[in-house]
Parts: structure tokens; sequence; C-alpha cells
């Protein structure tokens, strides 16, 4: 790989004497915060097995740019992206191919660990909400899908049982996370019916609102950004809103259990009190923008995606690990069993949780 510095140095030219360390702990792309020019900023190498199309993510985000600089009343921040000095471009390539660019390092803030606290919760619903209201009104038609598929469950599910049937050891460990994503096998295909029949309009969406893509300030108590943008695409608001949930509501994390842990699926829980902060942050900040029918199938939502990551983490075991950076083999079986503990639990809780949306939406009624 390339001098990451040396990158640096095309985007900003030769001037300052620049310091490059590696920030944050993301899977996807390589990150680091560029130290001795002000503004400090932040490098990025774009991973292309996971984004071959590294210039849509950049018009997308041009798009998104322009579109919410007509409304500053937003409350809404993302990181500014930087362009190079000599010619502009917003875009680096590499001699090996690489693709890079430079955004904006927000001071004074920071990424929350888990777990939040119901305040922070609510302010991460909060900023969720603000960014599906600024783009209600963004055509999504006019962004190119960065992940295609990544929410088709039903080709998710697919995948998983193609891989099953070139398995040539079946573990009891494997069979009894098969059997029960297969019991749910009637949820899988709940959204995309609905969006083809038309009663879930396509939307401009985050793709992965996760706690760790919420920028807090440095007293950790207001969200202030969100970070994380290169799945920015046409998509179902539920996909995001229930991924927040998930990530949010799970105190102990995707790696709660497994090798050195001492702690089994038991301890995995999905925090109602978490839940009802991020619904009602998020219901205050788009107020009206959900139909009636997209209201009714949130809680068919946010069982889906645990349900949907969970086959996405035991296929990719069956693969040999080729998607999911893990630290031992066997972490992605780990990390299944997570998701299909949290949706056992959040199926326990299946009338307060329903309740909480009517409270936060209104009651749900059929289309």
């Amino acid at each position: 790989m390339p001098d990451p510095t040396a990158i640096a140095r095309r985007f900003l030219g030769d001037r300052q004497p620049l310091r490059l360390q590696v920030l944050g702990a993301g899977l996807i792309n390589q990150t680091w915060l560029v130290d001795g020019v002000q503004p400090r900023a932040v490098l990025q190498r774009i991973n292309p097995v996971v984004f071959p199309d590294a210039a849509a993510i950049m018009t997308n985000l041009a798009h998104l740019e322009a579109h919410l600089a007509t409304r500053p009343r937003s409350g809404l921040r993302l990181p500014a992206v930087r362009v190079a000095v000599a010619d502009g471009a917003r875009l680096l390539v590499d001699d090996a191919g690489g693709q890079w660019r430079l955004l904006e390092y927000i001071e004074s803030s920071q990424v929350l660990g888990h777990p939040c606290q119901p305040h922070q919760a609510t302010e991460v619903g909060a900023i969720l909400g603000r960014f599906h209201a600024a783009c209600a009104d963004l055509d999504p038609a006019t962004l190119t899908p960065t992940l295609p598929g990544l929410h088709a469950t039903p080709a998710w599910l697919a995948g998983l049982r193609q891989a099953l049937d070139g398995q040539r050891e079946a573990t009891s460990d494997l069979a009894d996370l098969v059997a029960a994503i297969e019991a749910r096998a009637a949820l899988v295909p709940v959204l995309e019916q609905a969006r083809a029949a038309g009663q879930l309009p396509l939307r401009v969406v985050h793709g992965d609102p996760k706690l760790d893509n919420v920028l807090f300030g440095a007293d950790g108590r207001q969200a202030i950004a969100l970070i994380d943008l290169d799945t920015v695409q046409p998509g179902l608001i539920h996909h995001d809103l229930a991924d927040c949930l998930r990530s949010c509501c799970n105190r102990r994390g995707e790696a709660a259990i497994g090798t050195g842990t001492g702690i089994g699926t038991g301890a995995v829980h999905f925090d109602l009190g978490l839940a009802a902060a991020i619904l009602a942050g998020y219901a205050r900040a788009a107020p009206g923008l959900l139909t009636a029918t997209e209201v009714a199938l949130l809680y068919p939502a946010i069982r889906l995606l645990p349900l949907e990551l969970a086959i996405r983490f035991l296929t990719d075991h069956l693969h040999g690990d080729r998607w999911f950076r893990v630290a031992y083999r066997g972490q992605n079986l780990d990390k299944a069993r997570v998701q299909l503990a949290l949706l056992a639990d959040i199926e326990t809780q299946a009338g307060p949780l329903q309740q909480l949306i009517a409270d936060c939406f209104g009651r749900p009624t059929a289309a």
C-alpha cells in the first residue's frame, strides 16, 4: 500500500510537516487522522472489495452536501469533503488503483462506547430522525446504490441455504442456528413484499446508523454529527431505524459472547429503556414523516434486522470468514448466536415494544 503521508500531501500540498495516526477501529476502510495542518483532517482509503465504485460514493456525497446546503436549519452536520489543492479532486487514485479521500475532522467530538445512556440514546434517535427528515425531499433516484442488495434479506437467506448445501459436516451448533433461522423464514420477505406492493416508499437512507457512526460532543451529551456516509443510498427507513435499535439496545454489543469472554447468550438483552429513548427522539425530530403503513411495519423490521445479520454472519463463517473481519475462527458463529439471542429477547418483549411504537408514532393501522 502507498505511504498514507504521501497521499495526504497530494491533497494538502508539500508545505506542512504532516503527522498521521490511525483513527478508529473500522472494519471496512482504513482511516488516519492528519495532524500538522489546520484544520486537521481525516484521510481514508476506501475498501475496494466492499466499495468497488468509490466515485459513486463521492458523487452521492456531493448530491447530499448540495441538498443539505439548502436546509441550514436542519440541525444536521456531516463531515465535509476536502479537495486536493492542486486540481480540486475529491478522490485520488494511487499507482495500485487504491482510491483515497480527505474529509473534515470534527474537533471536540467523540464516539461513544457501549452501552450508551438513555439521554444519549434519545440524541441518537434524534439525529437519525433529522437526517431522514432533511432528506425527505431528496429524490433517492439521484443517488447510486453503493452496496446493492445490502438489505435484500431473501437473497441473503438463499445464499445461506446454498452455502449449507455445500457443507460436508453439520455440527449440532450449526443445526441449532439454522433451525432458529428457518423457524422465522416467513419474516424474511416482509419488507421486500411491502415495498413491491407499493406500501413502503424508497427514501434516502444512511445505511449504517450504528452507535459507532454518531459523533457526540466532548461532554458526551449531544449528538453533533453523523459519519460513515459510504452507504447513503436509496433504501427503506425501516432498515435504518431497526439497525440503529439493534446496535444501540444490545448493551453487550455484537461480540458479547465467545472465546475468552466467559459469557453466554443468556446475557444478551434488548434494552427497552434505550429503545424508548431512541424512538422518542426519532419521532420528535421527524414528526409526521412515517405513514401509518410504515409505522405498522416497524416491529417486524426490528425483528428482521438481527435475523438478517445472523444469516450474514453464519454465511460468512461457512465461506471461511471472507467479509467480516474476525479475531478467531468461529467468531462469526458467536456473532450469529448473539443476533439470534437478541431477536429472541425482542420477541419476548413484543407487547411492550409495540406499545412503545404506538406511543411514539401513534397506533399503527392497516393499509
